[in-house]
């Protein structure tokens, strides 16, 4: 198992910086998402100011942009750092598609497959200058010249991942991804009952299994040296969690453990508008579910523990605080290493 770290949504002049000090802690990769900054851009920094550190989306908003724009941020990035980019995809929801990207989302799961097929098909004409003739039924790459090719690199394949929750996004992963973003508002039992046989029947498809992807999965971590600390932390982590809960896509998992009503309730809340005590709501048995709760020496172990055997990588939900010395996070990655 490896263990990575949340580079986060940031400005690209801080992320050089950071991947830099991620990488002195050991961490095996750092990955961005897109938030509030474009994901790629911070990649380019990290990708440059470091060596072996591994980098990647988790995630990029797929149907944000097209194959082709996607396919040239990403080579760029696979050439830039050396052949250690890891492209993770995600379709985000339709209100966000259709009213924030002004974009299509109908038939996500459809759509994202193709996405990935016609991806493969433009790294083809970048590396080995094929003819474009990919058409799907969403997307199609049957056009370019020479000026429009970056040309060969050292390490033509770049991972795709995709990122999901239910079922059917899980298949669309082991049919044509490399590897697979757990949702953080997941459970071990939802991993072993849900998800890994939804991946492994996709891959069943493309004659592979489940074991031939890279799973990795951001934590949840309840965190503190003193009660005073863990309470605080305690109480982010419920905020977070109720957020989730309280959107239908989450639903399958709140099912698997008799929930379902409390995500409707949830909904609910939210449409009032009525923040304030919202993570009160989330019962001690979801949050136990969901989240480890440790202090932070056993931190490592906890994680090896709880995710062997269900997933190849995993990291914290949160980003590493900007003061938080190199020493103590190496620490913990050297106890993750030994557990």
């Amino acid at each position: 198992m490896k263990i990575d770290a949340q580079l986060g949504s940031l400005y690209p002049g801080k992320a050089a910086e950071l991947a830099k000090r991620m990488e002195a802690m050991g961490f095996d990769a750092v990955w961005s998402f897109e938030a509030g900054h474009d994901p790629f851009l911070p990649l380019m920094a990290a990708a440059m100011a470091t060596e072996k550190i591994q980098i990647g989306t988790n995630i990029a908003v797929a149907f944000g942009r097209s194959p082709f724009a996607t396919a040239q941020a990403a080579w760029d990035l696979q050439q830039a750092s050396g052949g250690r980019f890891h492209l993770g995809l995600g379709t985000q929801v339709r209100a966000h598609i259709e009213r924030r990207y002004a974009m299509p989302f109908e038939h996500p799961a459809a759509r994202l497959t193709d996405y990935i097929r016609c991806l493969r098909a433009i790294f083809d004409n970048f590396q080995n200058g094929t003819r474009p003739s990919y058409e799907g039924p969403f997307y199609k790459f049957v056009l370019t010249n020479p000026a429009f090719i970056p040309g060969a690199i050292e390490h033509p394949h770049i991972p795709i991942y995709v990122a999901g929750v239910n079922p059917r996004m899980c298949r669309v992963a082991g049919e044509v991804a490399d590897g697979f973003h757990v949702h953080p508002m997941h459970s071990t039992a939802y991993l072993h009952d849900v998800v890994r046989p939804a991946i492994d029947e996709g891959a069943k498809m493309a004659g592979k299994s489940v074991d031939d992807l890279d799973l990795h999965a951001s934590v949840f971590c309840v965190l503190g040296e003193s009660e005073a600390e863990r309470a605080g932390s305690e109480r982010q982590i419920r905020d977070q969690v109720a957020f989730y809960a309280s959107t239908p896509n989450y639903r399958a998992l709140l099912r698997h453990h008799g929930l379902e009503g409390l995500g409707k309730e949830l909904s609910g809340i939210v449409r009032t508008g009525d923040f304030e005590n919202i993570a009160d709501k989330v019962p001690d048995k979801l949050l136990a579910e969901v989240a480890v709760s440790t202090d932070f020496s056993g931190l490592g172990a906890v994680l090896k523990q709880r995710y062997a055997g269900l997933v190849q990588r995993v990291a914290t939900y949160y980003p590493i605080p900007d003061e938080d010395p190199v020493e103590k996070w190496a620490a913990l990655v050297k106890g993750f290493e030994a557990a």
